[in-house]
């Protein structure tokens, strides 16, 4: 069996076009911690997480023809990876607002839930988490971009589809509300 692992992006992705379904193992190998980052940024370490992990590699093998390869392999499947982690949310805050009678609402329908382990919390990076949870799904998403997977803020704007002044507004107002959050949590 030839080795795959020294292919390029768009080798492997004409073979697992062609049926090659160790080429497909090896474009997941290459991106399944990126993509695993992106989804524990936007939900946490969860579940569900994982769950939006795999079904984004699901979603990409089924639409393997479609992809044209205009923008980067990683970029693509980032997409993919926040685009199910905000239905992932959405889908929460609609299982919340069953909750309410006819209609009313308040501010905690927009909160995400959050796994808590009171022992991890006092270690910094489980106190970002946390407060990065704690932010609107649209703040979080370039957060996670921007400054966790190290998009430049043209490409932030180009995966989430967005002008570039608004990715500007909003890693503003995510940096401003996660020192908020941080500050009060030491």
């Amino acid at each position: 069996m030839k080795d795959l692992s020294g292919l390029g992006e768009s080798e492997l992705i004409e073979l697992a076009r062609e049926g090659n379904d160790r080429a497909f193992g090896v474009i997941v190998s290459r991106y399944e911690q990126q993509v695993a980052r992106t989804a524990i940024g936007m939900l946490g370490d969860t579940d569900e997480a994982e769950d939006v992990g795999q079904e984004t590699f699901i979603r990409f093998y089924r639409s393997l023809h479609k992809f044209r390869g205009e923008s980067a392999l990683g970029t693509y499947l980032t997409r993919i990876a926040i685009n199910l982690s905000l239905n992932e949310i959405n889908k929460k805050k609609k299982t919340i607002s069953l909750f309410y009678k006819n209609g009313e609402t308040d501010e905690s329908m927009y909160e995400v839930p959050q796994p808590g382990d009171k022992f991890a919390e006092a270690d910094s990076k489980e106190q970002i988490d946390k407060a990065l949870q704690q932010i609107d799904p649209d703040f979080r998403s370039v957060i996670v971009l921007r400054l966790i997977e190290g998009y430049s803020t043209r490409e932030t704007a180009k995966i989430l589809n967005l002008p570039l002044g608004t990715v500007l507004s909003r890693l503003s107002r995510a940096q401003k509300n996660l020192r908020e959050i941080l500050t009060s949590l030491i």
